[in-house]
């Protein structure tokens, strides 16, 4: 049985492993309190004054004790970003990688000003959201409750959020930044100037 649990694991793609294994191993360093949320929470002057830099990686790692709202994020998490890494970033790894360093960025600069402590929601709805642009013909059903396509999937998160007390800004950030780097590669080479239209022979992959 381990080692059947081992080969799932490893077919895993590795951006996805990497960055879900790293999220439950932090959940599980705060419950066992070999660290607490205080460590990892984003906050620029312990970053520039204190030289905190890991701050910048770990604030998106930690979805909140374990609960109903942490496996909830876990399983979109795993979900979108394997559906992703395996469908239209398959064989480009490195553009992947790239999707999450300009996502982190941008979710970062705008923490600076919004005073926003963890931001791994934001990420999870931004890799759902180029999912679904990308997908927009399949067919989706929340909890058995709402049937509608793929783009409506990040708004209907966001509105199950806001059901549940919560506030929509990491949604909002979330959707926001997915729309910014789903409009840079997706649909901008194709317009007059874009790099698609300089260049028929880009790697540009066109929305599904």
């Amino acid at each position: 049985m381990a080692h059947s649990f081992t080969q799932e694991y490893l077919q895993i793609p590795a951006v996805t492993r990497a960055y879900t294994t790293a999220c439950v191993l932090t959940t599980a360093a705060v419950q066992l309190e070999l660290i607490t949320p205080f460590q990892l929470y984003f906050n620029p002057d312990l970053i520039i004054k204190r030289y905190q830099i890991w701050r910048l990686v770990t604030n998106f790692l930690f979805f909140g004790p374990l609960g109903f709202s942490f496996m909830f994020n876990m399983i979109f998490l795993y979900r979108y970003c394997r559906m992703l890494e395996e469908g239209s970033f398959r064989g480009r790894t490195a553009d992947f990688v790239f999707m999450f360093l300009f996502g982190g960025v941008l979710m970062t600069l705008f923490g600076v000003f919004a005073n926003l402590f963890f931001l791994g929601q934001a990420f999870t709805i931004m890799l759902v959201y180029v999912w679904s642009r990308r997908n927009p013909y399949v067919r989706m059903n929340f909890f058995g409750l709402l049937n509608f396509q793929a783009p409506f999937l990040p708004w209907v998160l966001m509105g199950f959020s806001l059901l549940l007390g919560n506030s929509i800004i990491i949604d909002l950030l979330g959707i926001g930044v997915g729309h910014m780097y789903f409009f840079l590669e997706d649909i901008f080479p194709n317009q007059p100037g874009g790099r698609e239209a300089a260049n028929d022979s880009g790697s540009f992959e066109s929305p599904l």
